[in-house]
Parts: structure tokens; C-alpha cells; sequence
């Protein structure tokens, strides 16, 4: 089985050393290993020389995750592909188990790992994302003290691109990231896009990694991650959510966009909120395009996206 490990950085230079260190010792060796740059103020073409494994592509310009992951998906030719964050460290064998996932679990195409916080690694950074009928998105565990049932490996909707594999071949057919999105939610789509093709998506408790977090973006209540999320959040129940659930859970989606514009003003980021659900509307044009395709090629039964999502009525 061949892998690429793709990394996206951005102004991380030391966190990607450390990533590329934790890589280098890994029980199984990825064909490539490529990190994708998105316009860096500090070229890391010196660092990767430290790592003779390493290729570098340097983009002119920052086209996000999203996009910098469609420009490796398409200079790799592995069958499988592995997507890491430049502040996810991984254990020795992380690669190893993801590996032997895939290879057990044919009808799946993504497998997530089990994230831990990297200051307190006693402590959950996730063991994947769920998604709720209402199209909020949550990372299960997260900031939760580790449980024995986090070592079960199961079902989820879909992995968190932090530290992620990935059948290339099953992205591919799927058209890859959404390069619209830029950041955020891009790996909630595309495991949604992936789950109405027919596949499913697994967690791997033994794959773990030791994950900063939001590293390069301010963190998880900055303007950029929650203008991003907010906005990519509508995006993705529009476009991915099947016709009858759409009509059915269209209401309680508009209620979450209500809550959240009155949370973020208690907040003291309203103006923040309403231009991300404005962009979000203006979009809607085109999302509703891409909609049309996603539903023509849906191969999944409506009853197996419904057991899917998460039908908790308050999912905070």
C-alpha cells in the first residue's frame, strides 16, 4: 500500500519541523512527502533539507487548505493519501494503523485519528467530527479528560483533516476539497460528499497524534476561524443535505443560524457573524449549482445519511 502525507503550512516553520521530525520515524515510510506552502513569509525549503524525503511546492499565492490539498492530490499518484497539519505530531506507528484500517475496512474511504491536546495529553482534541440534522458541526471529545471507550474504533461521519487518511482515488471522483471554503469545514464536506458516494468513514483510535491546534489562524474563536466556519457551515448543509432532509431540516437550520448570530453578538463579534452568513447568502447561487451535481451522482440511500447525523434537538 502507497501513501503520500501532504502538509499545508502557512508561517509555521517550527511547528512543521517538528511535524516533519515525528514523520521521519515513522514504522511505515510514506512514498512522498509533500509540503504544499501557501506563500510563507519564511521559505521552508532550507528547513526540508534536513529531510531528504521532503519536496516542497511553493504556491504564489495562500490558497488556502482547501486548495493547497487539491494542488498534492494532484502531483501525487499513491493509492492512499495522508493529510497532516503542520502542529499535528504523530506517534511511530500512527501511519501503520491508519494503513491497516484501510486495509480491513474496504467500504470505507477516510479514517481519522485519535487527537490528543498537545499541552495536556491526558485530554481529547477529537476522535472526528460529527454532524447534527441542524448542520452544526462538533468534534467529538473535544477538550474532554480521554475515556476507555475512546479506544473503540467506530463509525463516524467524518475524520478532521488535522491528521487524516484518505483513498485518493474516492477523492478524486468526489472533485477533492471545495476551494470556495478556503479553510474550515472543507473536511466536514468532504466527508459528507464522500459518505452520499457510498463510503463511509472510520476512527482509529491506535492512530494518534498530539495536536496544537488552530496554530496559524488565531484560534477557534478568531474573526478568521469564525468568519470561515460560520460562512462554510451554510455552504455545506445547502449543498450536501439530500432533497427530503433538506425540506425536513431546513427550519432547524435557520434556528442555528439565528442562535449563533445572537451568541456571537453577546460576544462581542456581531458584525463579524452577519458579514460571514451575508457572504454565505451571496454565495448561494453557485453553491446551489454545485448542489445539483452532488445530488445527481448521490449514491447513498437517504435512511443511511439520516442514521448518519447527529439528531440530538440542542447539540451543544
Amino acid at each position: 500500500m502507497s501513501v503520500t502525507v501532504i502538509i499545508v503550512n502557512w508561517n509555521s516553520a517550527d511547528l512543521l519541523s517538528t511535524c516533519l521530525f515525528h514523520l521521519a520515524n515513522q514504522t511505515i515510510k510514506p512514498k512522498q512527502i509533500l509540503v504544499i506552502d501557501n506563500a510563507s513569509r519564511e521559505d521552508p525549503s532550507e528547513l526540508a533539507k534536513k529531510f531528504p524525503d521532503v519536496t516542497v511546492i511553493r504556491m504564489k499565492s495562500n490558497l488556502g487548505f482547501a486548495g493547497a490539498n487539491n494542488v498534492g492530490l494532484r502531483l501525487c499518484n499513491t493509492e492512499y493519501v495522508a493529510l497532516l497539519n503542520p502542529d499535528a505530531f504523530p506517534k511511530p506507528d500512527w501511519l501503520e494503523h491508519l494503513l491497516e484500517a484501510a486495509a480491513t475496512h474496504q467500504n470505507a474511504a477516510a479514517f481519522g485519528s485519535r487527537q490528543l491536546c498537545y499541552e495536556r495529553p491526558e485530554v481529547l482534541d477529537g476522535t472526528g467530527d460529527s454532524y447534527n440534522m441542524s448542520g452544526r458541526v462538533r468534534r467529538e471529545g473535544y477538550g474532554m479528560l480521554a475515556k476507555p471507550q475512546d479506544l473503540v474504533s467506530r463509525e463516524i461521519f467524518s475524520p478532521c483533516a488535522a491528521a487524516a487518511l484518505y483513498r485518493r482515488t474516492a477523492l478524486l471522483a468526489i472533485g477533492g476539497f471545495d476551494e470556495d471554503y478556503f479553510c474550515y469545514v472543507e473536511d466536514v464536506d468532504v466527508g459528507f460528499r464522500l459518505r452520499l458516494a457510498g463510503y463511509k468513514a472510520l476512527y482509529v483510535p491506535n492512530a494518534v497524534v498530539h495536536h496544537v491546534g488552530s496554530a496559524s489562524t488565531g484560534g477557534r474563536h478568531s474573526d478568521f476561524s469564525v468568519y470561515h466556519g460560520h460562512r462554510n457551515l451554510v455552504w455545506t448543509f445547502i449543498k450536501n443535505m439530500p432533497n427530503v432532509l433538506f425540506i425536513l431540516l431546513l427550519p432547524l437550520h435557520l434556528l442555528l443560524n439565528l442562535i449563533s448570530i445572537f451568541r456571537f453578538m453577546l460576544r462581542g463579534q456581531g458584525r463579524l457573524i452577519l458579514r460571514a452568513k451575508l457572504h454565505a447568502i451571496r454565495g448561494l447561487p453557485e453553491v446551489w449549482a454545485k448542489r445539483r451535481h452532488v445530488q445527481r451522482t448521490r449514491v447513498a440511500k437517504i435512511c443511511e445519511i439520516w442514521s448518519a447525523l447527529d439528531k440530538r434537538l440542542i447539540p451543544w
